[in-house]
Order: C-alpha cells, then structure tokens, then sequence
C-alpha cells in the first residue's frame, strides 16, 4: 500500500470554560461558592468585592427569561466546534490521528479582544444591604465563640476532682479513670486491664494494688457530675441515676416507684426494651400500674451521661431562598399566595475593578497585555455566571413553590408529586440542570428549612386514576402509627389495608421501607404486652 496524505473534517461536542465554569457554580452550595469567590479574588486582579452598598438595577425572573444574546450561553447549550485531524503514513497501512491544537488545555479567556467597560461590570449583588453589626454588641454569641467555650466531659469532671481531698495516689488513679471514659461517660475497659497496661501482666503484686485504687477512684468517680457516669454498663448506668434519685429529698418522684425502677434494672434489659410489661411485673412483684409507672421512670434517664459534653458537628444551614406568605388566603381553596425572593446574605457582591481595567484600556499593545485582557474577560465571565446561578435558583424555586402552594400552606399531607422532569419542561432547561440547582441549596419558608430536593418525590397510584405523593404517604403512615393502641400497634399490612381505604394504592414491602425511613420500629417492639 503506497503511504499518502488525506484531511478529514469532523465535528464533536465541546465545552468552552465559561461554560464549563457556570456548570460548576451552579451545583455548588453556599459555603463551596463563598470558598470559590474568595479564591478568584485572591487570583483574579480585576475582580474586587464591593463593600458598598450601591444602587443596581434587579435582576431576576424577568431578566432571566429575556432571550439570549448571539455572545450569550446557557447551561445546557453545547457549542461545536469544528476539528481538523491530518492522517499520517506508515509502512503497514494508513491511520488516521487527530492533530490537537495547540494550547488545547489552557482555557480560553479571550473575548472579543476588547478592553472597553462593559455594562455588567458594575458591581454585582449592590442591592443586598450592607451589615456593619457589631458583634460585640449583639444578643447572640458567634458560634465560633461558642466553640471555643465548649467544655468536654473530662475537663468538666477534671474540675470536680480538684475539690475533691485526695492523696496523690488516689488522685493520679482518679484522673487515670476521667481519661478512661469514653465519649458517653461509660467506662468501657475492665479495671483489670487497666492495671495490666500500667503495671504489665507480670507483677501480680503490682497489678492487685492498682485494682484496689482503681475501685476506689471508681466510686469517687461515678459520685460526680453527671450522674452515672463511671459506669460500666447501661444497667449500672441506670441504677447510678435511681439511686441517686431516691437519695434526693426534693426529688418529686415516688420511693416506691424508684424502687420498682431498680428491681427492673436488675433484670435483663432486653424485657425493658421489648416493654414486656407482663414478665416484668411477675419478676418484681408489682403491680401493673406501678410497673408501667417505674418504666415511664427509666425512660426519662439518660442514657448517655456524657452525651451534652460530645463535641459534635454543628451544621449551621444558611437557606439560599426565602419564601414569605404575601395577603390573606384565597376564599376558594384556602391557600395563601407567597412571595419567593433570594437571600441577599449569600449573593456575593463583586464588580470588575474599574482603575486596573483603565490601566489595561490606556496602555494596548504592551507587554503582558494579552495575559492581563484574558483576566479581565475572565473576570467579566466569573460576575456573569454568578448572576445566571442566581437566576436558575430563583427560577427554580418559584416554579417549585407555585406547584406546591398546597403542601406551604396544609403541610406535608398535601405535598403533590413533582420529578424534576416537570420542572425542567416547565423552564425549558435540562432535567441535569434542575438536578445542580436542587442540590445542597435550600428553601426558607414559614414552615420550616427545606432543601429543595425534599418537594420532589415519587407518586403512588390512587384509585381515581391520579397519583399520591410518597412525601404525602409517609406523613399518614406517621400520623396512623401516632394514633395507634400500644397494646395493638399496626401492622404493616394494616397500614396498607389503611392505605387503601384512603384510595392509595401502596404495597406491604413499601410500607416497610416508609416506615424504616421514617425510624419507626416494627410493631412487635411498638407493642407494650
């Protein structure tokens, strides 16, 4: 086969950066978006964060469905691209081989090639208003501060021992047994095994008198605050608190109540947790009344002494939505009519910076003015895609609330079922579009923070021909289960039979997986005996 050249013109789907940029920002959450604007201000020269507050024309709905300019682009447009590949020669055949350009990987910033000041680089987000609050005179810690204030469990029981009058020795076991503990106050380790890892499994001598310190540092421990911690057990745990109780002479519970209390906690307490109230009736000697009295007891223990001390995450959600109701109820069907606005607090107020943009107008031509113009466009398209995010969101949500009015103002038994195909339809975007917008952004409204992917959901079958949200279905199944006899909970096949008595059609095994996702145990262990 004789070696030759041949050019071949094909077409493929590429994502320009800006594009790819606006992709990004929009899946992204408020905390990810304040960390990405701080990041392009520290990268970005022609890009400053307005912190005045200067006057800006809205934009919003109305803006957001204006038709797009020939230089503008959405979030589910493509733009193709023409690729030329050259095919190369060798001795065995001809291979075709695309030829990539050149600077394929680096992104392309460049415009139009002009420097001139265009209209949207004006500081964006002017309208939210500026918040100049002093900390140090607000009602409210930061919770930063109250971070930092929060004291563990072994600091707090560290600072009890210290009133305690203790020899060194008894002290120094004391303070062995606090950094024992576990997170919820339980003192997992056997105090023989304690004392083999002080002293090791040779020296028995060593080992006896460490377990006798260890005892006694036990009860000095289990006899501070909270209440039952140092114990070994839940059992010990609870008897610790009841004891403690029926010392207590302002206590208003009955003696003989804690009594019973106690007799039960000597039982096994796989009978308390299955309320078996019939077993533990005949075990203790009481009566019933009194036995369900002493259960209600325990219940209000704790069962986790250490649990207000754990250091656990705080998630503070900051909504990128607020829904507000707007006039009086509609007479016909009582729903209200609500006004849907986003969060000024997390819109980023940025504008390009008008005297580096000058400069770069005023000296064309210079050296590095081709790197600088990228920036500057970058920054152009940085503002642009934060004002289209912004759009999407809002849009988004309007369309949500106006299908789900009923659900804002009855609650959840009125949820519709919505997929984020009828959404998309709607607004004429792409379904994976709706996906980025509904994920890790939320809905303040006056019921209660909702992430925007809670209104959507799946739909049962009724018996007219329409569809029942689950969102809907969970909410009676909760609702049945609350209204139940405890000595005869439902069934899942009750519920289902339930169910369909209210036109739902909804199988047992769906019932179940409700249920689960709702926590609510089955009903042998629902059912007190």
């Amino acid at each position: 086969m004789k070696p030759g050249l041949s050019l071949r013109v094909s077409q493929h789907l590429a994502l320009t950066p800006q594009l790819q940029q606006s992709i990004r920002l929009l899946q992204l959450s408020t905390l990810e978006l304040s960390q990405e604007v701080e990041q392009m201000l520290d990268e970005n020269p022609f890009l400053e964060r307005n912190a005045d507050e200067a006057p800006r024309e809205e934009f919003g709905l109305e803006a957001a469905d204006t038709p797009a300019q020939p230089d503008e682009y959405s979030a589910d447009d493509a733009i193709f691209s023409g690729a030329t590949s050259a095919s190369s020669t060798s001795a065995e055949g001809q291979n075709d081989a695309e030829t990539p350009s050149a600077g394929a990987d680096e992104p392309d910033w460049s415009g139009d090639g002009t420097v001139e000041m265009a209209p949207n680089d004006a500081e964006w987000g002017g309208d939210a208003p500026a918040r100049n609050r002093n900390d140090s005179e607000g009602d409210e810690a930061d919770a930063t501060e109250l971070a930092r204030s929060h004291e563990s469990l072994t600091a707090f029981l560290h600072r009890q021992a210290l009133a305690l009058r203790l020899s060194e020795i008894d002290r120094a076991a004391l303070r062995f047994l606090i950094e024992s503990l576990n997170d919820d106050g339980y003192l997992e380790e056997p105090l023989e095994e304690l004392a083999i890892s002080l002293a090791g499994p040779d020296d028995l001598e060593q080992i006896e008198e460490l377990v006798h310190r260890f005892t006694v540092a036990q009860r000095l421990l289990q006899s501070l605050e909270p209440t039952g911690v140092g114990a070994r057990n839940l059992a010990e745990c609870l008897t610790l608190q009841l004891t403690a109780l029926a010392a207590d002479e302002d206590s208003d519970a009955d003696p003989d109540t804690v009594q019973t209390a106690l007799r039960i906690c000597q039982q096994p307490l796989e009978m308390l947790a299955r309320r078996d109230i019939r077993r533990l009736t005949q075990l203790c000697g009481d009566g019933e009344e009194r036995t369900r009295a002493a259960m209600a007891l325990i219940a209000r223990l704790e069962p986790r002494p250490g649990r207000r001390f754990a250091d656990v995450e705080r998630n503070i959600i900051i909504p990128d939505v607020i829904v507000r109701k707007a006039g009086r109820a509609n007479g016909r069907d009582g729903q209200h009519n609500f006004i849907v606005s986003l969060n000024p607090d997390v819109m980023p107020r940025l504008r390009v910076h008008d005297i580096y943009a000058g400069a770069l107008r005023g000296h064309k031509g210079g050296e590095g003015h081709q790197g600088m113009q990228q920036r500057l466009q970058e920054a152009r398209w940085f503002i642009k895609n934060i004002q289209q995010r912004f759009d999407t969101i809002l849009r988004v949500s309007r369309a949500i609330v106006e299908r789900q009015k009923s659900f804002f103002t009855h609650g959840e038994l009125a949820m519709r079922p919505l997929v984020l195909r009828d959404i998309a339809d709607e607004l004429g975007l792409h379904e994976s579009t709706i996906s980025r917008v509904t994920t890790a952004k939320y809905m303040a409204t006056p019921i209660g923070t909702y992430e925007l992917k809670y209104f959507f959901g799946s739909g049962l079958g009724t018996e007219t021909g329409g569809n029942a949200s689950s969102t809907a279905v969970r909410a009676l199944i909760k609702q049945f289960v609350a209204a139940e006899s405890p000595a005869k909970p439902l069934s899942d096949s009750q519920i289902a039979e339930m169910l369909k008595e209210q036109g739902i059609e909804c199988a047992r095994r769906t019932v179940a997986k409700y249920r689960e996702a709702l926590k609510i145990a089955p009903a042998n262990l629902r059912k007190a005996l």
